[in-house]
């Protein structure tokens, strides 16, 4: 069930992150390249790699990337990293940094917790 959860949470998470970074027509413009594409046609990247809890679900760390930076480039980190900081600036890209080192495991509570703060928040994405 944790699994299924986290799979469901993973989706929600990466359509919030592609719709928030979209234009009023869809579009999304590469953190990494620049490449613009349609939301749909793109992933939600992540610069420290999903496999730390602790910044999986970072807004700052996650943001709408081009499939081919994100599939093929392994994320264009040095591009992803300058796109960070020209739209967050540099401290908040160090927070992300530094909190890639804490320890962090997420139960069902807190699985289920994220998935319906990202559903309320694809809702008012959606509304606008």
């Amino acid at each position: 069930m944790r699994k299924t959860s986290k799979n469901t949470l993973d989706r929600i998470f990466s359509e919030y992150i592609r719709r928030r970074d979209s234009d009023k027509n869809g579009y999304i413009r590469c953190i990494s390249c620049g490449k613009i594409v349609y939301w749909k046609e793109s992933d939600c990247g992540h610069y420290i790699n999903r496999r730390h809890n602790s910044t999986r679900y970072d807004e700052v760390n996650c943001n709408a990337q081009c499939r081919s930076c994100n599939r093929f480039d392994e994320g264009n980190i040095y591009n992803y990293r300058k796109g960070i900081i020209k739209k967050y600036g540099e401290q908040a890209v160090e927070l992300v940094e530094i909190k890639k080192h804490n320890y962090c495991k997420l139960g069902q509570f807190e699985i289920n917790v994220l998935a319906e703060e990202y559903r309320r928040k694809l809702k008012e994405i959606k509304n606008k």
